[in-house]
């Protein structure tokens, strides 16, 4: 199992952001992911960041499958940060 920090910003609000990332929840199981949190910095609300646990490889099949669902939230993939840390 991989534990996964994901940095990034957004263009849209976090209201909107979160609401679309609460949605593809169960898309997120299918993929094997368990997320653990997600948040926005208190001081810079455009900049968010995502904790994940998955199998390796997991994580990279989701957004490579749900590329443009994810931007449609307002995610600038550009921006995507990960960090990975294994147990």
């Amino acid at each position: 199992m991989e534990t996964t920090i994901i940095t990034f910003e957004i263009t849209s609000s976090f209201a909107d952001w979160s609401k679309a990332y609460d949605e593809s929840l169960p898309l997120q199981k299918e993929f094997g992911l368990q997320s653990l949190f997600r948040g926005n910095d208190r001081d810079v609300p455009t900049r968010c960041v995502v904790i994940v646990a998955a199998e390796p490889g997991q994580l990279d099949k989701f957004m490579e499958a749900n590329a443009e669902m994810v931007a449609a939230s307002g995610h600038v993939l550009e921006s995507t940060v990960l960090t990975t840390y294994v147990s």
